[in-house]
């Protein structure tokens, strides 16, 4: 069954471009490594289009950047994962100095998958959002 999470939405002090053009690159996802929790994520690697990461108790999760549609939307699928998943990051103007952002991620989970990590992918959803919402973009 498809199952659809949204993460809630941020709104970020920079505009759309420049955190487009930021994580249009997973190059620049150097200035956040230290913001992961050592605890929980492990083996943080990254090129321009793709990320690989150790995550407890989960496993091995490695995304590729699948489309780009600047300066709106990232779209992402696993490479590998415990559990397949499309994810995206959607990017909306607000003034001229400030953006929206949404996280989303759609994946098929049987009902007792579901139950079992449901609630676990929208909690690092949000956290995710707090991150990302949370770096300092460089233009």
């Amino acid at each position: 069954m498809e199952t659809k999470y949204e993460s809630s939405v941020r709104e970020i002090p920079y505009t759309q471009e420049t955190v487009y053009n930021n994580l249009s690159d997973l190059t620049h996802l150097e200035r956040i490594k230290e913001k992961m929790p050592d605890e929980k994520i492990q083996d943080f690697t990254f090129d321009r289009d793709t990320l690989s990461v150790a995550v407890q108790p989960v496993g091995q999760i490695t995304l590729r950047i699948i489309e780009r549609e600047e300066p709106k939307c990232i779209k992402f699928e696993t490479d590998e994962s415990p559990i397949p998943f499309n994810f995206w990051i959607q990017l909306l103007p607000v003034t001229d100095t400030s953006c929206k952002m949404r996280l989303t991620l759609k994946t098929d989970l049987n009902p007792f998958m579901k139950a079992m990590v449901g609630s676990h992918l929208e909690d690092a959803l949000e956290k995710m959002a707090d991150v990302i919402a949370g770096v300092r973009y460089e233009d």
